[in-house]
This record gives C-alpha cells, sequence and structure tokens, in this order.
C-alpha cells in the first residue's frame, strides 16, 4: 500500500472517530441539563443511561472484534454509523426515562464497534504488525473529538434544542460518517480466508505459558488507567476547587488537559516512537501519579502541572491500549483479544463518574490518594509484564494484504 493512501485512511478513519466520539461519549456533558428539565427527569438519570451504553459496549466489544477480525473494519465501521443514527433519532424521540435508556443501549451497540478499540482493530486488520504509527495517527486527530463536539453540540442545541442537536449528530453520521468509513481500503478476499479464526487465539498463543498472566495484566493496567481518566473527565474541576483552585482557575486548568493529551500523542509520534511501547506506556503510567504528589503536596500552585501531567499520559496510554496487544500478542484475533481486555476498563468507565464522586465528596482533595494508588498498581502490572513479543515476530504472516 502506497504512503499516500495509508495517510489519506488514517485521516479518514481519524475524521470518523471524531465524529463517533463526539456524538456519543461527550453528548451528555452538553444535553444531560437540558433533556432532564424537558423529559422531568434528574441528571443523574441521564448520565445513568449512559453508563448503560458503556456497559453494553463492553459486554459486546468481543463481538465486534472478532467481527473485524473476519471481514475487516470496514463494513462494522460502516453498520455502525447507521446503528449510531438509528439511536440518536431514537433519542431524539424519547419522551421519558424509558425511551432514553433504551435510546442509550442502542448507542451503546453503536460504541462497542464503532470508537478506538474497532478501529485500533481495523488499521491492525490492514496492515498487521505495522500498525503503531497508525493507531497513533487516528488518536492524533480524534483527540480533538471534545474539542470539536462540545461547541458544535452546544451551537445544535442553541439553535435547535437537544432533540435538534441529536438529529444533527445522526444525520452527520449518515452524511460524513458513512463516507469517511467507505474511504477504508477493502481487506483482500483470500487474506481473510487465510486469517485464523478470532476466537482461536492463534498458535503462538498456545506455545506461551506467560500469555495468560500478560493479559490479565493488561486488563488490569486498561481498566484502572480508564477509570483514573472518565473519574477525571467528569470531576477534574471540582478536584481544583477542593485543592484550593477558584472556579475561574479550575476552569482554565482543566482546559489545559486536552493539548497535554495530543502533546503527550506527538511526543509518542516523536521520540517514543524509538522505543518499545512497554516503555513509554510505564513512563505514561507515572505521570498521572506524580501530578497528582505534587498538587496533594504543594496545593493550588501545582494544579497546572497536574492537569499537563494527567493529560498527558492520558494521551499516551491511549495509543498504549492499541499497541500493547499487538507487540505482546501479534496481530492473529487481534479485534476478538482486544474487545475482551476492555470489558473490565469499560465496566470502570462506567462506574468511574459515580465511584469518585463519592469519594470526592467524603475526602475532597484527598481523593486523589486513591487515583494515586491506582497510577501506581498500573505502573507496576506493567512492569511484570513479560516481554512475549520476540516469541511472536514469525507470526507476521497473518497481518493483511488490503486492497485499494
Amino acid at each position: 500500500m502506497s504512503i499516500g493512501l495509508r495517510w489519506r485512511t488514517i485521516a479518514a478513519l481519524g475524521a470518523a472517530q471524531t465524529l463517533a466520539w463526539a456524538s456519543s461519549y461527550y453528548l451528555p456533558a452538553m444535553l444531560a441539563a437540558p433533556m432532564a428539565r424537558e423529559l422531568g427527569m434528574s441528571v443523574p438519570t441521564v448520565f445513568a443511561a449512559f453508563s448503560v451504553a458503556l456497559i453494553v459496549s463492553a459486554l459486546l466489544g468481543p463481538w465486534s472484534g472478532r467481527s473485524i477480525d473476519r471481514w475487516g473494519g470496514r463494513p462494522v465501521l460502516l453498520a455502525t454509523n447507521l446503528v449510531f443514527a438509528v439511536g440518536l433519532g431514537l433519542l431524539a424521540m424519547a419522551q421519558g426515562t424509558v425511551g432514553v435508556f433504551a435510546a442509550w443501549v442502542v448507542i451503546g451497540v453503536a460504541m462497542s464497534s464503532g470508537l478506538y478499540e474497532a478501529a485500533f482493530a481495523a488499521l491492525v486488520r490492514l496492515y498487521g504488525r505495522d500498525s503503531r504509527n497508525a493507531i497513533t495517527g487516528i488518536t492524533l486527530v480524534a483527540g480533538f473529538a471534545s474539542t470539536v463536539g462540545w461547541p458544535l453540540t452546544t451551537l445544535f442545541e442553541a439553535q435547535f434544542g437537544w432533540r435538534g442537536a441529536c438529529l444533527a449528530w445522526a444525520a452527520l453520521h449518515l452524511v460524513l460518517g458513512l463516507p469517511l468509513n467507505a474511504l477504508l481500503p477493502k481487506v483482500a478476499l483470500a487474506t481473510l480466508h487465510g486469517v485464523p479464526p478470532a476466537d482461536a487465539g492463534g498458535p503462538e498463543d498456545e506455545a506461551r505459558p506467560d500469555a495468560t498472566r500478560a493479559a490479565v495484566l493488561l486488563a488490569f493496567v486498561f481498566a484502572v488507567t480508564w477509570f483514573i481518566s472518565t473519574a477525571m473527565a467528569a470531576h477534574l474541576p471540582r478536584l481544583l476547587q477542593a485543592g484550593g483552585a477558584s472556579l475561574a482557575a479550575a476552569v482554565a486548568i482543566g482546559a489545559l488537559v486536552g493539548p497535554a493529551q495530543v502533546g503527550g500523542r506527538l511526543l509518542e509520534v516523536g521520540i517514543l516512537r524509538r522505543v518499545h511501547p512497554l516503555l513509554s506506556a510505564r513512563l505514561a503510567a507515572l505521570m498521572h501519579p506524580v501530578g497528582a504528589g505534587a498538587l496533594l503536596v504543594v496545593g493550588a500552585p501545582a494544579a497546572a502541572l497536574f492537569a499537563v501531567f494527567h493529560g498527558a499520559g492520558n494521551g499516551i496510554l491511549t495509543i498504549a491500549k492499541g499497541t500493547l496487544p499487538l507487540v505482546l500478542f501479534g496481530p492473529s484475533g487481534y479485534g476478538h483479544r482486544q474487545g475482551l481486555l476492555m470489558v473490565p476498563a469499560r465496566l470502570a468507565q462506567a462506574l468511574a463518574p459515580w465511584v469518585f464522586g463519592m469519594l470526592l465528596d467524603r475526602f475532597g482533595a484527598g481523593s486523589l490518594w486513591v487515583t494515586a494508588a491506582l497510577g501506581m498498581m498500573a505502573l507496576v502490572a506493567l512492569l511484570l509484564l513479560p516481554r512475549l513479543d520476540a516469541s511472536v515476530q514469525a507470526s507476521d504472516e497473518t497481518g493483511a494484504h488490503p486492497t485499494s
């Protein structure tokens, strides 16, 4: 595949991911309050429906990954745009609590096969072991999903109401998302038949007694880091205020997280691409505990440092979630394995806002000791991970050879 075609694929998939994240994960932050007011619900109930979507996404993730392993990313992601459009349309028509929960269940089905894990699996299905730069590329583009999504959702809501905003995002999946995902190369039919079934991990898995231990450790790392990331996304301004920052300062400092995430991903593209992904993941896992320790010891003057460290670490760890399973286990059955590894992470993500909110109510800024400890536990797990990649170099032949 030419370099030009590869970058076209990365740009298209990155833009499609921006749309998917903006219209699902980042939607409740802007629409929960107006939706709750009109439907006579509480805002926490709206977020509970969103948590149900995350649980549905977790449970269906392995099935979605297996589908990409078998048929490639293009047909699965195209179908996902249709499911997103249906779910958002149902949300626009909801008349009460039952309708809202039902719509978010459908959106959860779309999230299971339309967010990063599916995109990573699609890239591995196309490029095999040579997917690290492509994975980094789409996270760089989609790293601006909140930057694009929140203002657009606010604009749609101001112009058309929250129902119109949902319909606008549904329309964008049809007129923009479908064409973007259609640009993904097709996987050659002969190659598709030559790939081992996704539910059979491949011969290299059977020959490695450390593989199960590595999978458990990696699933733990993903669950812990997603818990931290989601907890900070939900409560960062309030946490900074508890640490002594004013409301205006907390909002301004919280805005540093997004650019810091992109900065971390640029670091991965530049310096860290020369090192093993396991090393970059260990460095990234250390960033939140270091920033949290500074905030806990110094107080408000270290708030900006905490936001930058947390954001940069989170940005690199997002890439690690795609690259570590690839280098440790190889490309065979990647999508199915990735779906399984992310089940605990999705469940932790669904619980994080509620659990950390209770900790913040009780301990204030001291709740950071919990996330700092969890971050250190993730680092220890990464240090204990066996280096399996040396034993799977011979299995590169399972990487796909796409056609245009």
